[in-house]
């Protein structure tokens, strides 16, 4: 590890960047290589990681470009980098409606993917659920354009309708018929952001970050604002921090409108998503 940063970001970057594989950087055949092309200079190659060293910009702001499930997703400062823990959403989704008595309506039914910056959960359901209508809503019009611009890179383009605004606001139209919303909210309590590692803390948008004094000022705002919009039995799904989804449960079960409510953990064994029914 150099300057806190794990040496096997020097092979992902590489990889990234030039025509090898992860076997020959291994096995140590690369150096036998009269030549190596790659998609910038050497001089180039050396600045980016100066970046990654110095500034400690994340690796995939500096490629451009990350891969969540089976997608390769573009990526800038605009828009969070998708977590493979989150990539569990879709998962949770799939298996929710697989056991839903109206499984069939909502496979086909008009889902939203609330802040939806790069698009990872909204390329995720329109691939769950190909007969399905995706919203994907965000506040920020460069996320958006990102977002765009991966959903049209993976071909789902005429699946996805996207939409700028704030949380549900925007979809009034759809009151009382959404199968299923979905949301990585900001969760982080504010006084927390600025102590999180400099990847995060000094180059992620805060816009996706700062949940509040809490950190679960929109949360709130979801679990008040989402019966509306949910048809009967429509799925409510939002990632979370460690120690929040008990609350979120409890705030969930006040308002009497939804039913089923779970606790779910991520691939560490962290309890990081709650999910509930609309009540019938």
């Amino acid at each position: 590890m150099t300057h806190q940063i794990e040496a096997i970001e020097v092979d992902w970057l590489l990889q990234r960047l030039c025509p090898i594989d992860g076997l020959s950087l291994r096995l140590g055949t690369l150096a036998q290589q009269a030549e190596v092309a790659t998609a910038v200079t050497l001089p180039e190659l050396t600045k980016l990681w100066q970046q990654r060293i110095e500034t400690r910009v994340p690796i995939q702001y500096l490629v451009g470009h990350t891969e969540w499930r089976q997608f390769k997703l573009q990526v800038s400062p605009a828009v969070l980098i998708p977590r493979p823990e989150t990539e569990l959403m879709i998962d949770l989704t799939i298996a929710a409606v697989a056991t839903s008595p109206v499984s069939e309506r909502l496979q086909q039914g008009v889902w939203a993917d609330l802040g939806t910056g790069s698009g990872a959960i909204a390329l995720g359901l329109a691939t769950a659920f190909p007969k399905a209508k995706i919203l994907a809503v965000d506040i920020s019009e460069a996320a958006l354009a990102i977002a765009q611009g991966n959903a049209q890179q993976n071909g789902l383009s005429d699946r996805i309708q996207f939409i700028q605004g704030s949380w549900l606001t925007p979809l009034r139209p759809w009151q009382g018929q959404l199968a299923g919303i979905l949301s990585n909210p900001p969760y982080i309590p504010s006084a927390i952001v600025p102590t999180l590692q400099p990847e995060v803390a000094c180059h992620e948008p805060h816009l996706a970050l700062d949940g509040g004094q809490d950190g679960l000022h929109s949360v709130r705002h979801l679990i008040q604002s989402a019966s509306a919009y949910l048809q009967a039995d429509g799925f409510w799904l939002v990632e979370l921090m460690q120690d929040q989804p008990p609350v979120v449960a409890t705030l969930l079960a006040a308002t009497q409108d939804y039913q089923n409510i779970q606790q779910h953990r991520d691939l560490a064994g962290i309890t990081r998503f709650v999910s509930a029914h609309r009540a019938q």
